[in-house]
């Protein structure tokens, strides 16, 4: 999949409809669904597909799944809102030339109905229809867990990308919550909800290796959310995935802050050329995306540029660089 082009005209003649009519976003959930809907369901999906076409001929896999539990369920909406900010920024400000975008949902499999929810890569205006089929359960079993294990094992193991598997370059993985997930993908879990079944278990730590061979993988923990300021969700999730763990003050700067991190992690900016986009694109989001980001910029910034230590005999002068 990832044919087409993003039109903002169409998605703006739509949103306009909608208004006229009073029709929802997200009509499939808002009418009344209780199920996942057919297109997004992920059992008996051998995979999804990111492919290079004639439209996009280096095509780079973006996949934002996040929760729709409790209090995470306004998540999509904000996404859906800002859709058209998102592309803008990745595109026309050269961050990425061809993205491909996969929505997904997160509940937890051990109570929802709907534990786990995915698109498809979409390069045109279809992502906007994915998320519009997302059923918003608002469930969650209380236990400050999700199955967000079950969406890596469905992300490392139930998509192929060519902008890795044609150029050796890893896509990019977004999860927004504010829990844990359990500590294994469970066997009989995998078997009801994606279909398949491993020979055993598959613990989390080799989830997420085996992500991180496909995917740059982010956690995004929303500051304010029910679970996020617990110590235990942070220091969980860093232990998974270290700096890239992102902690958003706004809820509403998580398509600004997605697109930053991206433009950042394909040096096409640097945080300041990237705060200045959001200003000149009359963004708000500017405070939050900076805090959220500016530990990752550090991070990838030159710490120290210095001649040699006197007493440390050399034939010039030398350099650290932090990569």
């Amino acid at each position: 999949m990832g044919s087409g082009n993003w039109s903002t005209d169409v998605y703006a003649a739509r949103a306009s409809y909608r208004a006229s009519t009073g029709a929802s976003a997200f009509a499939y959930s808002d009418g009344g669904a209780t199920a996942v809907h057919p297109d997004l369901d992920p059992r008996g999906v051998t995979v999804r597909e990111s492919r290079d076409s004639d439209d996009h001929p280096e095509s780079l896999a973006i996949g934002v799944l996040f929760d729709v539990t409790g209090s995470m369920g306004t998540v999509p909406r904000t996404l859906q809102a800002k859709l058209p900010d998102l592309l803008g920024l990745l595109l026309r400000k050269g961050y990425v030339e061809h993205p491909h975008i996969l929505f997904g949902a997160v509940g937890d499999a051990t109570c929802d109905r709907a534990p786990l929810q995915v698109g498809q890569f979409e390069a045109d205006n279809r992502m906007d229809d994915d998320l519009g089929k997302i059923l918003l359960e608002g469930g969650g079993g209380g236990q400050m867990r999700e199955s967000y294990e079950l969406a890596m094992y469905f992300m490392a193991r139930h998509t192929a990308i060519d902008c890795l598997d044609r150029r050796g370059k890893r896509g990019y993985l977004f999860m927004i919550g504010d829990e844990l997930a359990y500590p294994k993908a469970k066997r009989r879990e995998i078997a009801a909800v994606i279909g398949g079944e491993p020979d055993r278990d598959v613990p989390i730590e080799k989830l997420v290796r085996e992500l991180q061979r496909k995917y740059d993988v982010y956690f995004i923990i929303p500051e304010g959310a029910y679970h996020s300021g617990r110590r235990e969700v942070k220091d969980f999730w860093q232990k998974l995935l270290g700096q890239n763990v992102l902690y958003l003050d706004d809820l509403d700067a998580v398509c600004e802050t997605i697109a930053l991190t991206i433009g950042l992690a394909e040096d096409a900016i640097d945080l300041g050329e990237g705060l200045d986009h959001l200003a000149e694109a009359g963004s708000d989001a500017g405070a939050s995306v900076s805090r959220a980001l500016a530990r990752l910029d550090a991070a990838r910034a030159p710490v120290a540029v210095s001649s040699t230590p006197p007493g440390l005999d050399a034939s010039g002068p030398s350099a650290t660089t932090r990569l």
